[in-house]
């Protein structure tokens, strides 16, 4: 599945976007500049550390730009709907093929806002004016549906969003009350000078970036646990979509296009769809 530009004009989604990117940038630029390249020079902590911490800020832009910019799944204008089995064919193919293509044609319903056939599950956004296959909702802070195709990048945003600020809030915290005190401080510099102003806000940020995401990262999981959608959750027939038999590996590899878990935090590879039993396979 080849990579996909999605976008949303919108100016209240962009603003959230330009939100999450400053804070993104602010906590990767100071943190390391004020606290681990410091500590680093004078042999505090291992080179491993600062590694570490741009990993994960990486995949956590990556994650961000790509969840944003993904086609969420989109239906096309004219979708490949099943309808008849292909001309000089048997009458036994025939017949099965018809029989295939009317419990196929069962998953499909018609969209009562733009008129279009479109599989369960999809749901109208009225922001995008357009069906989202498998729609979980459409969230302002990527500027972005979250839909079948992008839904792993955004539990992977949820995932590296969470980790980058434990990190930033530990770093900020043994700044003063763990690490030892520099010797070697450049005072001339700006950012030395207002120190402790700088990691205030950094620290506030990563408050309110930390348990903001807590509840929203919680929730995404129990839905893929559950083998449902934002969207569904909300509606009535709650009591039927909790019956889900499948298992949480089998909801996981769906959504992330594969079995294998390590893959599952790697924002850098394109996703593909899993559709065969999953038979409880135990991954690494």
């Amino acid at each position: 599945m080849g990579l996909q530009i999605h976008l949303v004009y919108d100016l209240q989604g962009w603003c959230c976007v330009s939100i999450i990117t400053f804070v993104w940038l602010y906590n990767t630029l100071y943190v390391p500049k004020l606290i681990l390249f410091p500590h680093y020079e004078e042999q505090h902590i291992p080179a491993a550390v600062i590694v570490l911490y741009y990993m994960v800020s990486l995949c956590c832009i990556t994650s961000l730009v790509r969840a944003s910019f993904a086609d969420p799944g989109q239906l096309p204008q004219d979708p490949d709907i099943p309808y008849s089995a292909e001309s000089g064919a048997s009458w036994a193919e025939v017949k099965l093929e018809c029989r295939a293509g009317q419990e196929e044609r069962q998953l499909w319903e018609i969209c009562n806002k733009c008129n279009k056939m479109r599989p369960k599950r999809s749901h109208h956004c009225s922001r995008c004016g357009h069906c989202v296959r498998k729609m979980d909702h459409h969230c302002p802070w990527i500027n972005n549906c979250v839909g079948e195709d992008n839904h792993w990048l955004f539990l992977q945003l949820c995932f590296y969003t969470e980790l980058l600020s434990f990190l930033t809030l530990l770093f900020n915290f043994c700044q003063y009350y763990y690490l030892e005190p520099l010797t070697k401080v450049k005072e001339e510099l700006f950012v030395f000078r207002h120190e402790l102003a700088m990691l205030r806000i950094s620290t506030l940020m990563g408050i309110v970036m930390f348990g903001g995401m807590f509840g929203l990262f919680y929730g995404q999981l129990s839905n893929v646990i559950a083998d449902m959608t934002t969207i569904e959750r909300m509606s009535s027939n709650l009591d039927e979509m909790l019956k889900s038999s499948k298992p949480w590996q089998q909801t996981f590899s769906e959504v992330f296009g594969t079995r294998w878990k390590i893959l599952w935090f790697i924002p850098f590879r394109q996703r593909q769809q899993l559709r065969v039993s999953y038979h409880h396979a135990n991954h690494v």
